[in-house]
């Protein structure tokens, strides 16, 4: 979507009002290297306003957009909607020379009056979803043997494997409890030899 910001950059009028919906497909023109598992069951809604106050041009956005992701946990299809904010400052070519690299990302530049907005968009959608979805907050997950979802019941597996990371844990603490037991039996038969 290109904004022409023309007539708000002369000074014709003060607040333009933004509305419009981003349509959210894969494709190589655009940047959704970490979007692949997600599928959005709407456009990106786009509503908010670019305000110019003596030369400082402001933008302010509210996007929205419904999606269906895989649980992080158990497989299964979460759905639900998910809405954050853009606040961005608009400036020309010129004025972004100027500034230094810090301040980059707090900046959208606006090309020959116009204000391309998808990839920055998109990129925003990005880094602000969620690093990983849950159907829930207590998802028991995936059997890591036969790979029955646990959030059903318990599965049929005889004995529950031990992740091999987990392994020497295991041993630290069988030798743990088998020095406890010998320091009881110690204990105990120092006792009984006292009386």
């Amino acid at each position: 979507m290109k904004l022409d910001l023309r007539a708000l950059l002369a000074g014709e009028y003060r607040t333009l009002p933004v509305l419009f919906d981003l349509e959210l497909t894969e494709s190589h023109d655009n940047h959704f290297s970490g979007l692949t598992d997600i599928r959005f069951d709407t456009p990106l809604h786009v509503e908010g306003t670019i305000t110019n106050t003596s030369g400082y041009i402001r933008m302010l956005l509210t996007l929205s957009v419904s999606y269906t992701a895989s649980c992080a946990r158990c497989l299964e299809d979460v759905s639900g909607s998910f809405s954050f904010d853009v606040e961005r400052t608009v400036v020309t070519p010129k004025m972004a020379e100027d500034l230094t690299e810090d301040r980059i990302d707090e900046l959208v530049v606006v090309e020959d009056g116009f204000l391309s907005l998808d990839e920055l968009l998109t990129e925003c959608l990005e880094l602000s979803l969620p690093f990983r979805f849950l159907c829930r907050e207590d998802c028991k997950g995936l059997c890591q043997r036969c790979g029955k979802n646990l959030n059903d019941g318990p599965c049929d597996c005889e004995e529950k494997e031990i992740d091999p990371r987990l392994e020497p844990l295991r041993r630290l603490l069988e030798e743990m409890k088998a020095e406890e037991s010998q320091n009881g039996d110690t204990q105990v038969s120092s006792q009984h030899e006292e009386k």
